[in-house]
């Protein structure tokens, strides 16, 4: 009798957490020198929840690193996220870019924000119209890239990265120079919010001037976690908690 006081108490669990709950798609655009590996405790989280999770690596990062070419620029990082939209056949997304990622969320939502359910910028980079990802560092270009570019490639700039894979890895300076138009007035319709991660409370100077001033001036919800730039590395599981806030809104 008590077993099957149990399984019906799950069972009705069950029933109401579905009642509660819908499927939600997120996809996650990494940043520079990243890959979807970094989301990887991240996409458990949410898929435990029920929810369908993408984390695509960009051409020649992360597990595509034998793709890397000097060729390769925004263009190529956009239609890597579009196609994951086209061929999986996916609507309502919610789509998230870290850091960089903000120039290539910012990209597809140009081209399909039809498809787009909500934006989210986390911690990441708002282009204006015809800026590059090099245009939004503004003063922080030169001291990041000085003695950091190669053969038509930007190492990674902030200390050694670990020995073995997964590892941040160079990513092509077409990346960071070419501009991005953006010109499509639906993409104002879609719901955007800006994420900022803190240190006491307060942002990062030289970040701020790249993300939430411009998410301010464009009146998109402002939200915030302290914590370190990589959030999805350093606290997966307030991210997830933090973007289940966001995305009731």
């Amino acid at each position: 009798m008590k077993q099957i006081i149990f399984v019906l108490s799950i069972a009705f669990s069950s029933l109401a957490y579905g009642q509660q709950h819908h499927t939600r798609i997120f996809l996650f655009v990494p940043g520079a020198w990243d890959g979807g590996w970094d989301y990887a405790k991240v996409d458990s989280i949410l898929s435990a929840h029920g929810d369908m999770v993408y984390r695509p690596t960009l051409t020649g990062l992360g597990e595509k690193v034998h793709l890397a070419n000097p060729e390769i620029n925004l263009t190529t990082y956009i239609n890597d996220i579009m196609n994951v939209i086209r061929f999986e056949d996916l609507h309502n997304v919610i789509l998230i870019g870290h850091s960089y990622g903000g120039m290539v969320i910012s990209g597809v939502a140009e081209k399909m924000p039809e498809r787009i359910k909500q934006l989210i910028y986390l911690d990441a980079m708002v282009p204006n119209d015809g800026e590059s990802a090099k245009d939004v560092c503004g003063e922080l270009w030169e001291p990041m890239t000085s003695g950091n570019i190669k053969d038509g490639m930007v190492l990674y700039p902030f200390g050694t990265t670990k020995p073995t894979p997964p590892i941040d890895v160079p990513q092509p300076l077409n990346t960071f120079t070419e501009p991005l138009k953006i010109s499509n007035r639906m993409v104002k319709k879609i719901p955007t919010a800006f994420l900022q991660m803190t240190k006491n409370g307060k942002g990062s100077p030289g970040h701020d001037k790249m993300g939430i001033t411009r998410a301010q001036a464009r009146k998109w919800k402002i939200y915030t976690l302290e914590g370190g730039h990589y959030s999805m590395r350093e606290q997966p599981d307030n991210l997830v908690k933090k973007l289940e806030e966001i995305t009731r809104q």
